[in-house]
């Protein structure tokens, strides 16, 4: 799955890739040749007592060594660009894929998961690729470039490369093999903790309200433990890693010293040529010493590659159809679901069923009933946040799963049943939903939403800042702003998801009025649990356990339903209701 990643995503930086390959052969070549020309200097130089000859050499030296760093500083640049660029590239992937999701794919991995394998596990693959850029190309070079430089010195000393390498190579994969689990282990840690973090901050209030920041303490303490504990796992062998190289690296030290002093001492190897040897040995060893970095990165990475491409390879279960058709423009706001079924893959009871209604330009539509009855699957099942498991949904003449997604989206204001607002500022929130708005289109959709008064004795207006979430104002003016977003837009179907519940009766009812002659020429379906609400609807739909029980205006209703008559008792008296 890394490879398959890394193959696809690095495609369009080849010349990059090989500017990076070239300038690190180059380097290379030029640090191979160093420990010949330093061999030279001590036996023809100082053997000699050549003044002149070590002064020559040592230019030589000087200038190869110039163009070995100007090689590696050039392939280490090529090399960053290209792994934050692959980086960048991945994150965007990924970031529109999400984008594609519906509903059920964002509940399956969930947020904090998503966030991680966006940042954490992107960022772990880049870190490879700016590795392998920096150490894979340079250190097959110089290790076998070193083998072959050593044997041309001296090849009775050969036998110790025969027994280091393989001995290094053999230390090196089997604590690596060790490591994987832990760091497989340690990226799904890494999700619960994320998880718990997001929970308690987004949910501060409540955990204050009911005095539960002991256990909240408790709570990620015992997820950040889990955590500490893989970590730890992995540091330990990965700590056990360095120590066995060094242990391979001293001894082969010692034995090319030892045996290359008998035959210095027997005649059959120079003083300078013994340097070299052991110069190239140890460039030998620091190449598979360099690979260890790369193999302790690998493991892990390969964990977050495959998580990557969990997101990428998941489709989401809305998707555009190739033969996409645009709304009817003469349909403009026409609503109708026919015996529409609607079950959770693996349900065995459905959500929604056989559920039908039209709605037309002019009228309002309410949905009404028990807590878990369906009234915000219906909505979501409109603009296509779930498709239906049986029957139609037709936005403008057509099934949604027809339309192109983007035109259908251009039919619909939706104000969730959540309001939620974007960092920025109550401005930017509302040309969220028309970019080229006016001034005066925002001002009117806040006169409409019952907004205008708090917005204006803001010092800033419309340039007031909004916190992520729109935490900085209370639930009822962010429902106000949500519902003036969606006014903006002028669409010919507004969604209104239980929005007016953070309202009081009194705005309620201002709101409710002056949404009258704003959306005569678009049809309006409301989502309420309050009976004043709804009242006025052309059409009320009672839902009860997902099947719809009573359908009517509130009058007939109130005649002939049980269950609106309990719910219109519960909340109203006789008199109120009449």
């Amino acid at each position: 799955m890394l490879l398959r990643l890394l193959r696809a995503r690095l495609a369009p930086y080849r010349p990059w890739l090989g500017v990076v390959v070239l300038f690190q052969f180059v380097g290379v070549l030029a640090m191979l040749y160093l420990p010949t020309l330093n061999a030279d200097i001590i036996d023809n130089g100082i053997a000699a007592d050549d003044t002149g000859y070590i002064l020559r050499v040592g230019a030589v030296m000087l200038v190869v060594s110039l163009g070995q760093i100007v090689c590696s500083v050039v392939a280490v640049r090529f090399g960053a660009r290209t792994a934050m660029s692959f980086g960048r590239d991945v994150r965007a992937a990924l970031f529109h894929r999400v984008g594609t999701f519906s509903t059920r794919e964002v509940q399956e991995f969930g947020a904090p998961s998503l966030i991680t394998r966006t940042t954490n596990d992107v960022q772990q693959v880049q870190m490879l690729v700016l590795m392998s850029c920096t150490i894979a190309v340079s250190s097959p070079i110089m290790m076998v470039g070193g083998v072959i430089m050593a044997l041309r010195v001296d090849m009775g000393l050969g036998w110790i490369l025969a027994v280091v390498v393989p001995a290094l190579f053999v230390c090196v994969g089997f604590v690596v093999s060790r490591m994987v689990p832990n760091f497989r282990l340690m990226q799904g840690r890494i999700d619960e903790v994320n998880r718990v973090l997001r929970e308690q901050i987004t949910g501060i209030r409540v955990v204050r309200a009911f005095v539960r920041e002991p256990y909240e303490t408790r709570r990620f303490g015992r997820a950040n433990d889990d955590l500490t504990d893989v970590a730890v796992a992995a540091g330990r062998w990965m700590a056990t890693m360095f120590p066995l190289v060094m242990l391979v690296v001293n001894v082969s030290s010692v034995a090319v010293i030892w045996f290359g002093g008998h035959r210095i001492d027997n005649g059959q190897m120079e003083v300078g040529a013994l340097t070299a040897f052991l110069s190239y040995l140890m460039q030998i060893l620091m190449s598979v010493m360099m690979a260890t970095f790369m193999l302790m990165m690998i493991p892990r990475a390969s964990v977050c590659a495959d998580r990557i491409a969990e997101v990428l390879d998941t489709h989401t279960s809305v998707p555009v159809p190739d033969d996409a058709v645009a709304p009817d423009p003469a349909r403009r706001g026409h609503l109708d679901l026919d015996h529409v079924t609607f079950a959770y893959p693996g349900a065995d009871e459905p959500v929604l069923a056989d559920v039908s209604f039209e709605a037309r330009p002019g009228q309002t539509v309410a949905v009404i009933g028990s807590t878990g009855a369906g009234k915000s699957t219906l909505v979501n099942l409109v603009p296509r946040l779930f498709d239906a498991s049986e029957g139609e949904v037709r936005v403008a003449g057509h099934d949604v799963r027809r339309l192109d997604p983007d035109l259908l989206w251009q039919q619909i204001g939706l104000v969730p049943q959540k309001a939620y607002l974007f960092s920025g500022t109550i401005r930017s929130n509302l040309q969220y939903g028309k970019p080229d708005a006016t001034e005066e289109e925002m001002w009117a959709a806040l006169d409409v939403a019952q907004g205008r008064d708090f917005v204006a004795a803001l010092p800033e207006g419309l340039d007031a800042p909004v916190t992520q979430g729109g935490t900085n104002f209370s639930g009822g003016q962010r429902q106000r702003l949500a519902i003036a977003r969606a006014l903006v837009r002028k669409p010919g179907i507004y969604l209104f998801d239980d929005s007016f519940s953070a309202l009081d009766l009194a705005t309620d009812a201002r709101l409710r009025a002056a949404l009258k002659p704003e959306t005569r020429d678009a049809t309006v379906v409301i989502v309420a649990q309050r009976v004043s609400t709804i009242r006025d609807a052309d059409l009320i739909l009672v839902l009860e356990d997902g099947r719809v029980v009573g359908r009517g205006r509130h009058d007939e209703l109130l005649a002939a339903c049980a269950t609106y008559q309990e719910i219109v008792e519960s909340q109203l008296s006789a008199e109120e209701a009449a």
